[in-house]
């Protein structure tokens, strides 16, 4: 091969980035800065000529300004969106303008860099941009054994994992909601493994476990001598997360005071530890949940709304296990999978009417629950099969099955009460059973229970 050959294949590899910008200053700045990180760039300085280079040509990255003279950055980002979907693209925002920034992370930015330009942030940006965007043509490696991973195929679930792949494409911060119990730290962890900072840390902290009086030097560092005890520098929670991720679990419980100093972190991407005199830089993602409602907090003013709509860029729900009964027996096989791996035994084994059992149970507790009354049960069972006597749920949290109203019944025996109770069940399951016709199926879903416990219903009733 001859040199000049080799010199057009390794151009051909060169990622490539587009800048749309109108000013001629900037771009050259832009330019003469990612050409001295080895990539390829291409420019334009307004909206049509930048549409027209992406229809014909192909780029790793785009980088633009929110103002051109033919339109919006958002105008650029919302077309790249709908018509080039795998291509990151980053906006340049002017300073302070913060609320354009947030804007364009909603309709599908990947990032946001302020004005004037911080070379450092700028290159980190585009480093993060173009590893994203090389991870996305390689095949997804298969989950490790062992490794906690999203287990359940039911619809919610699907359509969870479809939005952890999309979300984890961007820089944006993610609110991830859910009840206690869910796996919203795992959803957390799923989003950072999947994007471009997977390489870096994921430092995960519960915003209630922090004492108020450490917390400023718990998340942002101190300087030596800055208070008394503070014999050493020390660095923050946010500064060790440098490069990666930042998980704050029950963010609702962050006292204003340090509500007002994350903002400035999320905003500014900039931290002061305690008895510094200068800021520095910090590149974190920031991931937030919590089981509270926080639209519901800042209605009530215990929590600010500016940062309320800063790291609520994207909402992500994580279903509780009411919403997803069906998902219930795969998830106990995998616990019990995961007991029996941790005694080095055989994986214990669970009957189908204790499953059936779990099925019909409410779970406050969602999938932590769970694993508590599957360890429970494993310590009550011989020979590694679970049945339905060792599963103990808390009576308390059943669900009251509706029944019609009925005139009391005075000191009715218990007898007679659990014959009066199969009655109602018994009449509840032939009346939907005749509304579908008899199809076992539809009937369940009328009834709010799955196909598995509506037959073991049917069976302990004796209806034929």
């Amino acid at each position: 091969m001859s040199a000049t050959q080799t010199i057009v294949r390794a151009e051909s590899v060169r990622p490539t980035v587009l800048i749309v910008d109108d000013e001629p200053d900037l771009l050259e700045l832009i330019s003469l800065t990612l050409r001295r990180m080895s990539l390829r760039t291409r420019t334009a300085s307004d909206l049509a000529t930048a549409q027209r280079l992406l229809k014909s040509e192909s780029f790793d990255l785009c980088l633009t300004d929110m103002r051109l003279p033919d339109g919006d950055g958002l105008d650029l980002v919302a077309w790249i969106q709908q018509n080039r979907a795998q291509l990151p693209v980053a906006v340049i925002t002017a300073h302070g303008n913060v609320e354009s920034a947030v804007r364009a992370l909603k309709l599908g930015a990947f990032d946001f860099v302020s004005k004037p330009l911080d070379i450092g942030v700028l290159r980190k940006l585009v480093d993060n941009a173009i590893r994203l965007g090389a991870d996305a043509g390689a095949p997804e490696a298969p989950p490790e054994p062992g490794k906690a991973r999203l287990i359940g195929h039911s619809t919610p679930m699907e359509q969870l994992r479809e939005l952890i792949s999309r979300v984890a494409r961007s820089e944006a911060p993610v609110h991830i909601s859910g009840e206690s119990g869910t796996g919203k730290e795992l959803v957390a962890r799923l989003i950072h493994e999947s994007g471009a900072r997977r390489a870096a840390p994921f430092v995960a902290v519960n915003c209630g476990a922090i004492p108020t009086e450490l917390m400023e030097s718990e998340f942002f560092g101190h300087k030596r001598g800055s208070f008394t005890g503070a014999v050493a520098d020390k660095k923050g929670l946010v500064q060790v997360a440098e490069g990666g991720t930042l998980f704050l679990d029950e963010v609702a419980d962050l006292p204003l005071h340090m509500q007002v100093k994350l903002l400035r972190v999320v905003q500014e991407k900039t931290v002061r530890p305690v008895g510094e005199s200068q800021e520095e830089k910090v590149d974190v993602r920031i991931l937030s949940a919590t089981h509270k409602s926080l639209a519901e907090l800042v209605a009530q003013g215990q929590f600010r709304e500016d940062l309320f709509y800063r790291i609520n860029v994207i909402e992500m729900h994580v279903p509780s296990l009411r919403e997803r009964p069906e998902d219930i027996p795969e998830i106990a096989r995998a616990v019990l999978a995961r007991l029996g791996r941790r005694v080095n035994g055989p994986p214990p084994r669970i009957a189908d009417d204790a499953l059936t059992l779990l099925e019909t149970y409410p779970f406050p507790g969602n999938v932590r629950e769970l694993e508590n009354v599957l360890e429970r049960a494993l310590t009550l069972c011989l020979g590694g099969m679970i049945a339905a006597e060792h599963i103990k749920l808390r009576s308390a949290a059943r669900a009251p099955a509706p029944a019609p109203a009925a005139k009391p019944m005075e000191q009715a025996p218990s007898s007679a009460l659990g014959d009066h109770l199969e009655g109602i069940e018994r009449g509840a399951i032939l009346q939907a059973l005749e509304k579908t016709r008899y199809n076992k199926t539809a009937a369940a879903k009328l009834l709010g229970m799955s196909f598995r416990a509506l037959r073991y219903r049917i069976k302990k009733l004796g209806i034929e």
